[in-house]
């Protein structure tokens, strides 16, 4: 004999299978994250809302960051979501430009790596300007090398990118995932329920992926 469950509970265990679900997607498969800054112009706009996936480079217990299983990266040129060194509570984008063992070098803001200069067809300047190392490192840095275990990152709108030229390198453990696609984008600076918010939707950059 089978006793009928009442529908008052088969809504509660619906209801906790489906956050349980949610938690597990959100936390080892993909995530949303939002573009608040123009740090990644124009790859990425302020408004744009995109998918990280967060299982790409392995998975990590959410808490102990415990290794479960592990794959290859980041790479150079990654689009990467990590906390931010300085205050884990904030969540960063930018683009991996040096992985462990790499030596990386700016002058007059081309982008030296391991002595080379790199193809940067994603760089975006806003000033003709050169600044020197001693006004800061904006447009040339140093030689310094990648430290296994960490990447060096910068934004694509180089002149306006708080990045790894001015507070270091990431640590792996600390980047969440790799910029997959953008779902959604529209213009954050009109107002929500206006006319203008939903007459600025960006409908052909939804779908995009994220290179």
């Amino acid at each position: 004999m089978v006793k009928n469950k009442s529908v008052f509970r088969e809504y509660v265990e619906a209801i906790i299978v489906a956050v349980l679900l949610a938690l597990f997607v959100r936390t080892f498969v993909v995530q949303a994250f939002k573009i608040p800054s123009g740090s990644m112009l124009p790859t990425l706009q302020i408004g744009d809302h995109l998918l990280v996936t967060k299982f790409i480079y392995g998975v990590r217990l959410p808490i102990t960051a415990t290794v479960l299983f592990s794959r290859p990266g980041p790479a150079r040129g990654d689009v990467v979501v990590f906390r931010y060194p300085r205050d884990r509570s904030l969540d960063y984008i930018k683009r991996v430009i040096g992985v462990g063992g790499d030596t990386i070098e700016i002058r007059d803001k081309q982008v030296f790596v391991n002595g080379q200069k790199i193809a940067d067809p994603h760089a975006h300047f806003t000033s003709r300007e050169i600044m020197s190392g001693a006004e800061g490192p904006r447009d040339n840095l140093a030689p310094v090398k990648v430290p296994e275990g960490k990447i060096f990152v910068m934004g694509d709108n180089r002149d306006n990118s708080s990045d790894s030229r001015f507070w270091g390198f990431v640590d792996l453990p600390e980047v969440l995932g790799k910029a997959w696609i953008i779902y959604w984008s529209w213009d954050v600076d009109k107002a929500l329920f206006s006319s203008g918010r939903y007459t600025s939707i960006r409908w052909d950059r939804l779908g995009d992926f994220v290179h």
